[in-house]
């Protein structure tokens, strides 16, 4: 059913960046619903639903579209927050597990795939003065090689190629496409320091901002987007 309450998906709620863009997006007035494997449905609010969802399924995507849309509204912000990596000996990437790259790219990019097609087809129905707006959180594996880090930097490059292609080829129609990136101030990986505060106000100002701006949003904690 149609909300005049805006709603905001986030797929992937951990207790970092999902948690802080929930409470952020909540106090701008939006309706919540999170997707993780451990969180409860039961523990459902009047404005936070929780739906128990595994991102390795991408059935599971296409299901938890379907409960937000029916229990708040199409969703007009879309946050993809999942990702999964099996770290390899820097000296053989290719001694990863079958099962577990084939597993990890499904998190990291068809699944994501899934996710924007699905979020596409509900800003279809949203009224212009939607936001309209999808956001992948990335990381600076699209730009760099990290030895150790292979399956998940080929999930990475490839989810941003989708986000960029999307991010043309929508811009016209009013639709938003983001890969977020936290950097440190000298542009390099924030690695494990990455700041879930700094997510929600990154990701709060490109869900208020009305048009496509760069696809790529390489940020800095306290700073905003910078361009590396």
């Amino acid at each position: 059913m149609a909300s005049v309450t805006p709603v905001i998906l986030i797929l992937g709620a951990g207790a970092n960046i999902g948690q802080h863009l929930a409470r952020a997006f909540a106090a701008q007035g939006y309706k919540v619903a999170v997707t993780a494997r451990r969180v409860k449905e039961s523990d459902s609010t009047a404005d936070q639903l929780n739906i128990t969802g595994d991102l390795s399924d991408p059935h599971s995507v296409v299901d938890a579209f379907s409960k937000v849309k029916s229990s708040l509204g199409i969703p007009s912000v879309v946050v993809y927050n999942a990702a999964a990596v099996t770290p390899n000996p820097p000296n053989n990437p290719l001694a990863i597990p079958t099962v577990d790259f084939s597993r990890d790219l499904t998190i990291n990019t068809t699944s994501v795939f899934v996710a924007a097609q699905q979020a596409a087809e509900g800003f279809a129905q949203l009224p212009d003065s939607a936001s309209r707006t999808f956001i992948y959180t990335g990381n600076a594996c699209n730009t760099i090689v990290i030895p150790s880090l292979m399956d998940l930097s080929v999930g990475k490059s490839a989810t941003a190629q989708i986000i960029q292609t999307a991010a043309g080829a929508y811009k016209d129609r009013g639709f938003k496409f983001y890969y977020g990136d936290e950097r440190k101030a000298d542009g390099s990986p924030a690695y494990g320091a990455i700041d879930g505060e700094a997510h929600a106000k990154l990701y709060l100002e490109l869900a208020e901002g009305k048009t496509q701006g760069p696809w790529q949003q390489t940020f800095v904690k306290g700073v905003g987007y910078k361009k590396f």
